[in-house]
């Protein structure tokens, strides 16, 4: 189990960097008119590939967390569980976010300013802060 339990969090933590880094990048396309410049454009394939790369780690991210809930039962029916179940569709919704945007500046629709996506760009750090203190506070509710 704790093979199993340190994949979970190694994964999560590269997920995780990926979400914390894919808005910075954000905030630069915000400083940046995209008409012909270079570095909008390297902006844009680094976005593309980190998020896609993020794509890929969400997979044994969630494998592993299933894996320790339906094998070890780790959670099962504790309330803490399903709270951190919530903070878990928080940041797939997030992520799920991040690539519209990355579309959006692909396409040159962006409206939002480099203010806001530093706001943007603190959503994952509560999310993990939260998702800790519940795995290893366990608070019942």
């Amino acid at each position: 189990m704790l093979w199993i339990k340190s994949l979970h969090i190694v994964f999560i933590a590269s997920w995780f960097a990926v979400l914390f880094y894919l808005p910075r990048i954000f905030v630069n396309l915000a400083q940046i008119e995209p008409v012909s410049s270079a570095e909008y454009q390297r902006l844009i394939g680094m976005a593309q590939r980190l998020l896609r790369f993020g794509t890929i780690l969400v997979i044994p991210s969630l494998g592993f967390g299933l894996w320790l809930w339906a094998i070890y039962g780790i959670g099962a029916g504790q309330s803490w569980f399903y709270a951190k179940m919530v903070v878990v569709v928080l940041a797939l919704g997030y992520h799920h976010a991040c690539g519209a945007i990355l579309r959006k500046f692909k396409n040159t629709q962006n409206t939002r300013s480099q203010k806001w996506f530093r706001w943007f760009n603190e959503v994952p750090v509560l999310l993990m802060l939260v998702a800790v203190v519940l795995v290893v506070v366990k608070p019942q509710f």
